[in-house]
């Protein structure tokens, strides 16, 4: 909300029941406040604020109940302070992107799931009831050592270590000298892909095949200024073979396919593909390509997936490929590199639910009728029952369900896509990144279950008979009140449907007054799929019961 100045304690002593604060991704300056005086506090989040100076090493003391602490990203300087030792019940502690000094508290808690302190200027061992975090949560500490970091504490001085980059960086400069003539002379440049822009893909598309090709990514305008992928691939796929030879496949520059059917090809072919940028964010960055046989694809380039390893995700990759429902966008194949990774699918040229529902419509691109929007509806949710019915193991099967990741093919059939993503993203990340994050028991008790993926769908539901898009609900890579405005956009069409039906719909759908019985009918079980509390609201099984009964055209 851009708030500014300072925070009055007092007043908030007045609310003895008080267990979450979040005033993170404001301007909020100063010194910490003294939140220890609430000691009934379960989680506080100041992260992304103005925040400075040092913090009283007693400033978590009788703070039995707090779980989740988040410093993150602010001016705090000087040593970590030690009560946060004295927190018994803490889950999270995130202190990164501030200016702390000294070691890093000997941390002892059990309940522990999350210690982030990277960039900082922390020093000294890490202790060892943290080492087994991921490496990204000490990164940016120059003079930290110790497990997970490769750097042994009491090891080689930093001058002889840098003596000796600097021998090995004069060695490897040599040796590309070398490559590079030797390259040159073969005159076998690696082209990339993501460098023509769509003036230049609509020339070249009259001379090919009609279909086209997609390449979504993350990070970047473009897939080839990356420069993450390159050559040493040779065309044909890496079939479905397991993790050793999913490694061949990553050594060998090749994609590893997960469908026998399917026609192999290469990253030197995507590289070589045209490609004309569709979108960008955080989460992923689209591309629109023609693979010189005319193959339609989409391609997902993740930067946040850098937490699991190779085995696990190769795993996941091949459970995910195992599915298969009209409603879901099948995963072709995938290419695996410690930085990055991508997902290869199928395109289609009617694009997304999104795009049909916020474009600009004319005669001749009308907006989606009512007939239509029920088909997507229903195909949602029987796509969605089938993720919760094959994968019962994972807490979110879909997690990441929106209007623009729902894809419509030739006949308006509804495709899910990015589903199961949340065991592969970066925990860290995921909050910033998913759809679920936003959701109401995220915000009120930090975790996210099944019942997530139908608060999902409700808000997807009222946003297809809206017409309007839901506050904050695809924002990323900020930690505002999504839940707070969500809860807010729901109530405001509950207001309105009790008032007057015919401003509530989008008059895009042209409806009968039969039909908006029947969309009146869709909207309350959308409704109930927002409900706050996530045991109120209806099972996945109701919620399809009902959406079967309704008709198409009031009839």
């Amino acid at each position: 909300m851009g708030l500014s100045g300072k925070v009055d304690i007092d007043t908030l002593l007045g609310l003895p029941r008080l267990r979450t604060i979040r005033l993170d991704n404001n301007s909020l300056d100063g010194p910490l406040p003294e939140f220890g005086r609430l000691g009934s506090l379960k989680s506080l989040f100041v992260n992304r604020n103005k925040f400075s100076g040092q913090i009283p090493d007693n400033a978590f003391v009788g703070m039995g109940s707090m779980k989740k602490l988040v410093l993150s990203h602010n001016s705090f300087v000087g040593p970590v302070p030690t009560s946060v030792i004295q927190l018994p019940k803490l889950t999270e502690l995130r202190i990164e992107g501030n200016q702390f000094t000294g070691r890093i508290p000997n941390l002892q808690q059990k309940s522990l799931t999350l210690v982030n302190v990277s960039y900082n200027h922390l020093e000294g061992p890490i202790p060892p009831s943290i080492a087994s975090m991921h490496v990204s949560c000490f990164t940016g500490n120059n003079d930290l050592c110790g497990k997970p970091l490769e750097l042994v504490c009491g090891a080689t001085p930093k001058w002889k270590i840098a003596l000796i980059v600097f021998i090995c960086l004069l060695a490897l400069g040599f040796l590309l000298l070398i490559i590079a003539v030797l390259h040159q002379k073969k005159k076998d440049r690696t082209p990339t892909l993501g460098k023509v822009d769509s003036s230049s893909y609509s020339s070249k598309k009259s001379g090919r095949a009609s279909s086209t090709v997609a390449v979504v990514g993350t990070g970047g305008n473009s897939y080839g200024d990356s420069g993450s992928v390159s050559g040493g691939m040779s065309r044909g796929g890496s079939g479905r073979g397991g993790s050793a030879n999913s490694r061949k496949a990553e050594q060998a520059g090749k994609l590893s396919f997960l469908k026998d059917d399917r026609t192999r090809f290469d990253l030197q072919d995507l590289l070589r593909a045209s490609a004309e940028v569709l979108g960008s964010g955080n989460f992923g960055s689209s591309y629109k390509a023609l693979l010189m046989d005319g193959q339609a694809v989409v391609v997902k380039r993740f930067k946040q997936m850098t937490a699991i390893s190779r085995e696990e995700f190769h795993e996941h990759m091949r459970r995910i490929g195992r599915l298969q429902h009209p409603n879901l966008l099948p995963l072709v194949a995938y290419y695996y590199r410690k930085e990055e990774k991508l997902l290869v699918f199928d395109y289609f040229q009617n694009g997304s639910v999104a795009r049909h529902l916020y474009g600009n419509h004319n005669e001749e691109q009308p907006g989606l009728n009512w007939p239509t929007r029920l088909k997507i509806v229903k195909g949602m949710a029987k796509g969605l029952a089938y993720l919760h019915a094959e994968l019962p193991s994972l807490s979110v099967a879909h997690g990441h369900l929106k209007s623009s990741n729902v894809l419509l093919n030739d006949s308006f059939e509804p495709m899910l896509m990015d589903y199961a993503l949340v065991p592969a993203v970066n925990p860290d990340q995921a909050p910033h990144l998913l759809v679920a994050y936003k959701s109401p028991e995220y915000a009120e008790h930090g975790r996210i279950t099944k019942q997530t993926d139908v608060w999902s769908l409700g808000i997807l539901i009222l946003e297809i008979l809206t017409g309007k898009f839901p506050a904050n609900n695809m924002t990323q890579g900020k930690s505002g009140n999504h839940h707070a405005e969500l809860t807010n956009w729901v109530s405001s069409i509950k207001r309105q449907s009790e008032n007057s039906t015919a401003k509530l719909f989008d008059p895009d759908m042209k409806a009968t007054a039969e039909e908006e019985k029947e969309m009146m009918k869709l909207l309350i079980i959308g409704a109930n799929c927002c409900e706050t509390d996530a045991g109120k609201r209806s099972e996945l099984k109701d919620v399809i019961l009902k959406i079967e009964e309704i008709k198409d055209r009031g009839r």
